[in-house]
């Protein structure tokens, strides 16, 4: 698969085989995040993966609208140093990921983490300084539905392309 058509194959996948993901590919995904781009080459990012039942499960019950990463395979929690653009580096990084896992044939779904109300919680969960931002979870895992890798239902083209002005 070419990149554009990786970027129309990927979708949030919230239903997940109970199959390892192995470490070397999580960390091809991780490595995948760190070369996205950053205001200013800052790079103010780290990333926790969880692969622990426990904490996944703890990680779903702190997170309301993420309540199905307790049937994940692994986790990756990114943070960032508060800098001016923490969020929108932050934000890349996890772009990266949820490409990097649709290009190895894993499942993933962004979970929100910045300014949410459970976001120190997770902090203290996974013994992060409570300094650094919580940006994103990302839950991984191999998709339960066959065929799941397809283009999604996406506004055409037309509707949202304006030329010159709106």
């Amino acid at each position: 698969m070419d990149n554009l058509e990786l970027l129309r194959f990927r979708r949030s996948i919230r239903t997940f085989q109970d199959k390892v993901i192995g470490k070397d590919q999580l960390e091809k995904i991780v490595d995948a995040a760190r070369f996205a781009p950053t205001a200013r080459n800052v790079q103010p990012w780290e990333f926790v993966v969880v692969t622990d039942k426990h904490k996944l499960t703890e990680l779903a019950k702190l997170a309301e609208n993420g309540r199905f990463m307790v049937k994940a395979t692994a986790c990756i929690a990114v943070f960032c140093v508060e800098t001016k653009y923490y969020l929108e580096d932050g934000c890349a990084a996890t772009c990266n990921i949820l490409l990097a896992a649709t290009a190895l044939g894993i499942g993933s779904c962004w979970i929100a983490g910045d300014k949410k109300p459970y976001s120190q919680q997770v902090n203290i969960l996974l013994g992060v300084p409570l300094n650094i931002k919580l940006i994103s979870m990302i839950a991984l895992g191999y998709a339960q539905e066959k065929d799941c890798f397809k283009p999604s239902d996406r506004r055409k083209l037309k509707e949202l392309l304006h030329w010159d002005k709106f």
